[in-house]
């Protein structure tokens, strides 16, 4: 009988370090938690720092791996944000603030102040934009250093190395400078066709010094999600974390890509087959806003959805991303606008509890109408959800929400179907980013899968499964991030062959959600209105431009 093997994930999300210890069948043993902090010195700049950022790291991983013996821990595998840090000549911060204060050198992913580089860089329509639907987002980190360089030239001239936030941790760990494929091709615009870095696209944004000693600023060493990083830990980063030295660190991914991983080796209770194709799921990374990954065998070029990216979360397939920038948040905004929210949360106690209040409400107003479906409640009330821009498929960051059907109606039961038209929107948005894809001949879904927040709310997975028409699979385990990042460390230690076959092994089973066939009907007439609201948002502008009347 082999040897008790474990693996150390960690998580670094916007506001919080993550760290659990995982057995090698994807069971989470022990997990923490750890404040970071970030600076919001003033609208949309979000800074944070990457000392800070490691501290967190080295308390929670010390706490997860307290009680097993450090032998036992054969691999650790980092995922992130992808978020910009600067660092100097030794590894030392440099600030990305226009305080000056070095310890500020990460610009967060969701910082937009690099809004005007954003459109030059677009403007220029190089073929590499081919691959992220188009267009770079200002989120991405090419735009931010072109920022940089034209806001805080002696910061940008400082440069050794810029790093995602994810490759910043296995170089802080290891003390070589491995980048993964993930971050430099999903936000850095990395030609993985051509396993370089494009001297042209770089020139043509102006940021030709980035081209300089072989890429060095930009990292000249890719490798695929789940390779080993050098020797393993440092003697340092062995000290700060209560590991051993040349513990086996992986290269990494991006958080949300981490929980992919994880996912799409989960497969329903029932089903122990091992033929479950990784093609026909899409993962959901449901929180504050919303990540659609999916993963194929041949290349999909979709307008308004990132990717293809190759070999970005398994070797051999490639990735489209698509998403929707608030979602968690959007249903948190609908709730604490509305005049019930007050009362409510002092009667309940909480949002977690409002959100069950109204699930059974809504079941409780559908039996009192007659209607067979609580769908069937916003027959006449419609929703485009996008309050704060499209991410995909339009790609429209100035689109705005619309509702129609309105009433005089107040109170809680005002409040429930509003709630319900909301998140039914969000579905509808899944079924947009679907169908365009099916539009660029992309191989059918066969199931949802879904982690995050939103992953809790049974309204929210059932609204999906019944909209897009395809049966919605949540996993037993629900930190599935934890598990994507643990699985890295797993392939990389040798535990398991692959990355696809470690996912595989630690994704686990989860339960099986069935659309209902009653109501395939009634969604398909209310998509045709949700698209029709997108027609007619920018019919409304054009009138208000004075290009139509």
């Amino acid at each position: 009988m082999s040897e008790q093997a474990y693996f150390v994930g960690v998580d670094v999300g916007t506001g919080s370090a993550r760290a659990a210890l995982v057995a090698a069948d994807g069971r989470v043993q022990e997990q923490a938690v750890e404040a970071i902090k970030t600076w919001t010195p003033e609208p949309h700049y979000y800074e944070q720092s990457s000392e800070d950022i490691w501290q967190a790291i080295c308390k929670v991983v010390k706490h997860v791996i307290a009680g097993v013996d450090k032998q036992k821990v054969k691999g650790i595998g980092f995922d992130a944000t992808c978020s910009l840090v600067i660092l100097g000549n030794g590894g030392t911060p440099v600030t990305v603030s226009k305080s000056g204060i070095a310890e500020q050198n990460i610009i967060l992913w969701m910082d937009h102040r690099a809004e005007q580089e954003t459109a030059q860089i677009n403007a220029a329509k190089h073929p590499l934009l081919k691959y992220v639907g188009g267009q770079v987002s200002l989120e991405m980190e090419i735009p931010k250093l072109l920022w940089l360089k034209r806001h805080l030239p002696k910061s940008y001239g400082s440069i050794w190395r810029a790093f995602d936030l994810p490759d910043f941790l296995t170089w802080r760990a290891t003390e070589v400078d491995t980048r993964s494929l993930c971050s430099v091709v999903c936000k850095w615009n990395y030609d993985a066709a051509a396993h370089s870095w494009n001297s042209e696209f770089l020139r043509g944004a102006d940021l030709e010094e980035l081209t300089k000693d072989k890429f060095a600023a930009l990292g000249s060493d890719v490798q695929p999600p789940g390779k080993p990083v050098g020797k393993g830990l440092s003697q340092r980063a062995a000290n700060e974390l209560g590991l051993q030295v040349g513990t086996v660190v992986s290269t990494s991914l991006i958080d949300a890509h981490a929980g992919a991983l994880g996912m799409f080796g989960c497969r329903a209770d029932n089903n122990s087959s091992k033929n479950d194709d990784v093609q026909g799921k899409m993962a959901l990374i449901a929180g504050t806003s919303t990540c659609h990954m999916s993963i194929t065998r041949n290349a999909c070029f979709a307008k308004g959805i990132w990717g293809p990216y190759q070999d970005a979360i398994i070797p051999g397939y490639f990735l489209n991303e698509g998403g929707q920038s608030i979602a968690g948040h959007l249903l948190d905004h609908v709730l604490k606008t509305h005049e019930c929210y007050f009362a409510l949360n002092k009667k309940l106690g909480g949002d977690k509890f409002i959100y069950q209040h109204l699930n059974k409400l809504l079941e409780k107003l559908a039996a009192e109408r007659g209607f067979s479906s609580v769908h069937c409640l916003t027959q006449d009330i419609h929703v485009w959800p996008d309050l704060h821009g499209n991410r995909s498929p339009v790609a429209d960051a100035t689109l705005r929400g619309t509702i129609t059907g309105l009433d005089m109606t107040r109170g809680v039961e005002s409040l429930a179907i509003k709630y319900l038209a909301f998140t039914q929107a969000l579905a509808y948005g899944t079924r947009h980013i679907i169908e365009n894809l099916y539009e660029h001949q992309r191989a059918a879904f066969q199931t949802l899968l879904f982690c995050g927040g939103l992953a809790k709310n049974p309204l929210y997975v059932q609204c999906h499964a019944d909209i897009c028409n395809l049966p919605a699979l949540i996993p037993n385990e629900q930190e599935m991030v934890l598990v994507g990042a643990a699985a890295l460390g797993a392939a990389a230690a040798g535990h398991y062959d692959s990355v696809e076959s470690a996912s595989k092994a630690m994704g686990g089973t989860g339960q099986l959600l069935k659309p209902n066939p009653d109501t395939v009907e009634l969604h398909n007439r209310k998509y045709k209105v949700f698209l029709k609201l997108l027609e007619h948002q920018r019919q409304y502008r054009d009138i208000m431009q004075g290009r139509q009347t």
